[in-house]
C-alpha cells in the first residue's frame, strides 16, 4: 500500500477543478431535474483492468459539495483490479454527487492510468537492478498527484521541481563551457543534502564528469552498447540513469545493460486514462 497524500495537499486541486466545472451557477441540470433533498447511492467501478490511484480525489470532490456524504473505498491505492471491480461505494445528496461526478472521474481515471502504465514498465524490468522513475513532464498543477500515481504503480519519483536537486543539462553545460566546469561549480554550490546530476550525450564526456564527483550521471539517448560500456567504466562511482526515447519495446534491453535508473517521461505525459464509471446502485 502506498502512503496516501494528505488531504491538505489534494483538496485545493480538487476544489479548483470543481470551481472550473460548476462555473457561475452550479449544476443547472441537476437543479432543474433532481429534488434538493434527494439522496443517491452509487459505486465507482473499473471498466478495464489496471492499478488504482487517486481515490482521495473522488472522496474529496464529493465531500466538498456534501460534507455529510458517506464514501467507502473498496480497495487501496496501489491495488491491481480487474474489469468490473468496485473501487468505492458512495451515498450522498444526489445533486452534490452529480455535480462532483466528472471531476471525481477525471482525476481518478487520470491517476489510475498513470499507475497502470507505470506498473507495466516496472513489470517489464523485473529481475534487473533498474528502477523506473518519472520526470517533470507532468500536467501543470497536477504534479504532486501524478507523481503519487507513479508510486502507486511501483515506480520511483525523480526530482519534484527545480529546487530539490541539481540537474545539469546540455544548455547549462553550454553556458558553463564544459561538463567538468559545470559539475565543479554545482558541487561547490550544493548544500550537503543536495545531490548533483549531470546529463551527458556520449562516452567522451563520462570521465570528465566523473572526475568532479557527481552523484548521478544521466546517459541521454545512449545506444545499448554505450550504456553497457558506461556501466563498466563508471564501476559504481555514480548512479547511472538512462534517459531518452524509452518505451515498452526497449526498456528491458536498457535495464539489462546494468544501469541503475531508467527515466520515462511517458509515465505522465502519455498515459491513457483508465476507464472508470460512476454507476447508481
Amino acid at each position: 500500500m502506498t502512503e496516501p497524500l494528505p488531504d491538505l495537499l489534494v483538496a485545493p486541486i480538487v476544489q479548483a477543478a470543481l470551481a472550473e466545472d460548476l462555473g457561475r451557477a452550479g449544476d443547472i441540470t441537476s437543479q432543474a431535474c433532481v429534488p434538493a433533498n434527494a439522496r443517491l447511492s452509487a459505486v465507482f467501478a473499473a471498466r478495464q483492468p489496471g492499478a488504482v490511484a487517486g481515490l482521495s480525489c473522488a472522496r474529496l470532490a464529493i465531500a466538498a459539495l456534501d460534507p455529510h456524504a458517506h464514501f467507502a473505498a473498496a480497495v487501496d491505492d496501489g491495488a491491481h483490479v480487474e474489469a468490473g471491480a468496485v473501487l468505492a461505494r458512495v451515498e450522498a445528496n444526489a445533486r452534490a454527487l452529480l455535480g462532483a461526478e466528472r471531476v471525481a472521474l477525471n482525476l481518478l481515471g487520470r491517476l489510475c492510468g498513470i499507475a497502470s502504465l507505470t506498473r507495466t514498465y516496472v513489470a517489464a524490468v523485473e529481475g534487473t537492478r533498474a528502477l523506473i522513475v518519472d520526470t517533470r513532464k507532468t500536467t501543470p498543477g497536477l504534479r504532486a498527484l501524478e507523481k503519487y500515481a507513479v508510486r502507486c504503480g511501483g515506480g520511483v519519483n525523480h526530482r519534484f521541481g527545480l529546487d530539490d536537486a541539481i540537474l545539469i543539462k546540455d544548455n547549462h553545460i553550454a553556458a558553463c563551457g564544459s561538463v567538468g566546469e559545470a559539475v565543479r561549480r554545482a558541487k561547490a554550490a550544493a548544500g550537503h543534502l543536495t545531490k548533483v546530476e549531470v546529463e551527458i550525450d556520449g562516452l567522451t564526456q563520462l570521465e570528465e564528469a566523473l572526475k568532479y564527483g557527481p552523484d548521478v550521471v544521466m546517459l541521454d539517448n545512449f545506444s545499448l552498447d554505450d550504456l553497457a560500456e558506461a556501466v563498466r567504466r563508471t564501476a559504481g562511482r555514480a548512479v547511472l540513469e538512462a534517459s531518452g526515447g524509452v518505451n515498452l519495446a526497449t526498456v528491458r534491453a536498457i535495464a539489462e545493460t546494468g544501469v541503475d535508473v531508467i527515466s520515462v517521461g511517458a509515465l505522465t505525459h502519455s498515459a491513457s486514462v483508465l476507464d472508470i464509471g460512476l454507476d447508481a446502485a
